[in-house]
């Protein structure tokens, strides 16, 4: 039994789940939303939507292929992605539902969780090109 295929299994049932939040949220903007909001906040929804399916197909990525068992870094990437996805797209999302217009400036703080999710893949990745697990 491999010890670290339930971890990659809860990582790809969260990307999952943050891909049906946000695939919902996307159709919720398009059509519950389009004529209840204003013009600006509708596009604040749709880039949190966006956002957050991107990074939900990472995050499921990362757990579907086993990699956050093979690359430490990438585990913690993946965390990374989750806070990232609820502090952007959270905020973005609350604003737009007529929450106080001061979460945008917590906003970018998913926005650098982004960033730095993207840099440790690309850190694990040269770690890993570099020694291979297991080899």
């Amino acid at each position: 039994m491999n010890p670290g295929r339930p971890r990659a299994s809860l990582v790809a049932a969260v990307g999952a789940v943050l891909g049906v939040v946000s695939v919902a949220a996307g159709a919720m903007g398009a059509h519950a939303l389009r004529d209840r909001v204003e013009p600006a906040a509708l596009e604040w929804w749709k880039t949190a939507a966006h956002y957050a399916l991107v990074h939900a197909v990472m995050i499921t990525a990362l757990g579907v292929s086993g990699a956050v068992d093979r690359v430490r870094i990438w585990r913690t990437a993946a965390a990374i992605f989750v806070v990232g996805i609820v502090i952007f797209a959270g905020t973005l999302f609350a604003m737009t539902l007529g929450g106080p217009r001061w979460l945008g400036a917590i906003t970018p703080l998913g926005g650098l969780a982004l960033l730095g999710a993207w840099a440790a893949i690309a850190v694990g990745a040269l770690q890993y090109r570099s020694k291979p697990p297991g080899v």
